[in-house]
């Protein structure tokens, strides 16, 4: 979960968030890199004194400066098209969960098992215990095993939601009529908190995850 004062992403929990999070430090080195360059010719550029009288072209420079931002770009395009088709990919599930979200609290459904449904709602502040989350600790969890691959399928009953767990590097929306799925692996034991992250109404910030 996230932490005081913490500007990063969460700790993975998930190989593919792990990715994710090296892709992010990638690209914001490359990002860093460009800023710097920029910024320092459009200081030189305001700060010296130099002219050049016979300068009517450059054809050398012009064919640098497309050629290397093209370069640039090609250095994240393929990491990020890489993790998008690896973040497609489907394996067989070890279990299927089902999330509905309703306005404002979740139901899930256990697909595997006969007659395994819940509501989940959160835990209002008057009522929580002096070890549980603000805003985030739930009535009834969601308990998954961990190093199985889990299929989740996302839909909704009355508006827009969007079933988002940060350390799983899962964010799926939850649309009426629709049914959307999503695969992830759990990679070590603990509690992970999620929110829904589509503006639903009212109530829309109290309607947390919580995954055992």
């Amino acid at each position: 979960m996230a932490t005081w004062a913490n500007l990063g992403l969460q700790d993975s929990s998930f190989p593919l968030m792990e990715q994710l999070n090296f892709f992010h430090d990638h690209t914001l080195l490359i990002l860093t890199m460009i800023t710097i360059l920029v910024g320092y010719i459009m200081g030189m550029l305001m700060f010296n004194k130099f002219t050049n009288r016979y300068l009517l072209h450059g054809q050398t420079i012009e064919i640098i400066w497309t050629v290397l931002p093209a370069i640039i770009l090609m250095f994240i395009a393929f990491p990020s098209l890489r993790l998008l088709y690896l973040m497609d990919e489907i394996n067989t599930p070890s279990i299927t969960l089902k999330s509905i979200g309703h306005q404002w609290y979740w139901s899930y459904e256990y697909s595997d098992f006969l007659n395994l449904e819940f509501d989940s709602y959160m835990i209002p502040t008057n009522e929580l215990e002096m070890n549980g989350f603000r805003l985030l600790d739930v009535d009834n969890r969601i308990v998954l095993p961990m190093n199985n691959q889990i299929r989740i399928l996302v839909t909704a009953t009355d508006v827009l939601h969007s079933w988002t767990v940060p350390s799983l590097g899962v964010k799926v929306d939850a649309t009426p009529g629709r049914l959307n799925q999503i695969n992830f692996l759990i990679n070590r034991p603990g509690l992970f908190f999620g929110q829904c992250s589509e503006i639903c109404g009212a109530n829309h910030s109290f309607m947390p995850i919580v995954i055992e």
